[in-house]
């Protein structure tokens, strides 16, 4: 892919301005300034797609190794660009991408979707429910949530609506694919809020919030899990039968899905082999990031997140599941790992040099001036952060510049910083559901023709109001239950 010059002069004409031509504001290190500059080129060239997001990684701590702005040392500036390499937080997602593979090499990612459609797909409801709920079942390994949307759950939406001949080339999208559709889409932001390990933004989050917090507070796979349960269910709930409502299909009763779908079954035939040592797999990875030895055999059984993603890899490997190969051409999990390490990179820096905070407490002093409480200070943090994500392509890039400065700003107007952590992190992956860009699964779903424009952004808006309105809503009543407030 050859560079774009439009979104690369941008780029850098966004670099040049904060470092030559705005002044140093005061209390502000110069390097801080200098290494914003840097970070927000990366963004809007991200934004702007000027090059494939890891070539803009490597591009970036490139610079920022020749620059020098984290430590006068060239030894010392190579250190700190590869410095988050060494974070467990990267190899996790990463690791997981590459167990994911498994799910589609075997065949069992389709096969646990068509089971559910073969049980629940007497009507239309019911397929948009199957389809919601399988995507739910394989969310927590599957940190590509392009690739369990768009990947898995989106090929076997379609061949059920072709199967009905609503297809966009047919114009008949509305007998049932349309519907289909942004269901499917509209899953995709809900399982990405239950699990860290459902989309790779997620650990932006826990190490954004554990530096805010001093460490106090740490985000772990089973807090996080626990803590979405209940708000995630209730949305997935709601959402089928709200767009059901907004975009009804003219096909109502769908009893020939369910025959479609025990066909598609029978074809698979019975669980094979490598599917049985994948479930096997599946159900370890849960248990211990759950920490199920831990509460049985104590401490002393527990394994870190990142390690037990290391064992799953390995245990696929060994067994012949996943071959080195398979793992080799795994372009989005080294992709991951690689423009991971630079935006995580960056952030942390950013907070080290203490720019982060300058710019939380500008944004705490603004909404200070307005005499509002805490409350209304959260809310406002966190609808902003929502809704500018009309103006980010890519929800790592939003939450890599937006995140630390607003969680920051939410704790120094006496936002309780578990619950402040909780509802941001939500947040974070809700507003997928606005635009037809806003994360990968997106393109992948609306480029099949099946919804409009102007409905996908309506419905999505929508669904963003009431998403967010049931999260909070019954995460306030969970929370306190859990006592993280």
């Amino acid at each position: 892919m050859a560079i774009k010059p439009l979104p690369s002069l941008i780029a850098i004409g966004i670099a040049l301005a904060i470092w030559f031509v705005i002044p140093v504001p005061n209390g502000v290190d110069p390097n801080a300034w200098h290494l914003l500059a840097i970070f927000i080129a990366t963004i809007a060239a991200i934004i702007g797609k000027a090059l494939p997001i890891g070539a803009l990684a490597i591009l970036a701590m490139a610079v920022v190794a020749i620059t020098g702005v984290t430590n006068d040392s060239p030894s010392g500036a190579i250190k700190d660009a590869l410095s988050s390499f060494s974070s467990p937080l990267i190899w996790l997602i990463g690791l997981s991408i590459m167990i994911s593979r498994g799910l589609i090499k075997t065949g069992l990612g389709a096969r646990i979707a068509y089971y559910f459609i073969s049980l629940f797909g007497r009507k239309t409801l019911g397929i948009g429910y199957s389809l919601a709920f399988s995507e739910l079942v394989i969310a927590p390994i599957t940190p590509s949530n392009t690739a369990r949307g768009g990947g898995i759950i989106h090929p076997i939406m379609r061949s059920i609506a072709s199967s009905f001949h609503s297809t966009p080339e047919e114009g008949t999208s509305g007998k049932i694919g349309r519907y289909l559709a942004l269901v499917n889409y509209n899953t995709n932001p809900i399982t990405s809020g239950m699990f860290i390990t459902a989309t790779a933004p997620n650990p932006l989050v826990v190490k954004f919030v554990a530096e805010a917090t001093g460490s106090q507070i740490e985000l772990t796979w089973t807090t996080w899990a626990l803590a979405m349960l209940l708000p995630g269910l209730a949305c997935l709930l709601v959402m089928p039968l709200v767009i059901y409502w907004l975009s009804p299909p003219e096909v109502k009763s769908t009893p020939d899905a369910t025959k479609f779908a025990r066909e598609r079954l029978k074809e698979l035939g019975a669980i094979k082999r490598d599917e049985w040592i994948m479930l096997g797999v599946f159900a370890l990875l849960l248990l211990f990031w759950a920490d199920i030895p831990a509460l049985v055999f104590g401490e002393g059984a527990k394994l870190h997140s990142a390690t037990t993603a290391l064992l799953g890899l390995s245990l696929l490997l060994i067994t012949g599941v996943l071959s080195w190969d398979d793992v080799l051409k795994e372009r989005s999990a080294w992709d991951t790992i690689v423009w991971f390490s630079a935006l995580i990179m960056m952030a942390s820096f950013l907070n080290k040099l203490g720019l982060i905070g300058w710019f939380a407490d500008s944004i705490q002093s603004g909404i200070a001036t307005m005499g509002v409480n805490w409350i209304v200070a959260a809310a406002i943090l966190t609808l902003v952060f929502l809704y500018s994500h009309y103006f980010f392509a890519s929800t790592t890039a939003h939450i890599t510049a937006m995140f630390a400065a607003f969680y920051a700003a939410g704790l120094s107007l006496g936002a309780p910083p578990m619950l402040f952590a909780l509802i941001m992190a939500a947040a974070g992956n809700l507003m997928m559901s606005l635009t037809h860009y806003a994360t990968g699964t997106a393109p992948v779903i609306f480029n099949s023709g099946y919804v409009s424009l102007g409905r996908w952004w309506s419905i999505g808006f929508v669904m963003s109001v009431i998403n967010l309105a049931l999260w909070i809503g019954v995460g306030l009543l969970w929370w306190k239950l859990l006592g993280y407030y």
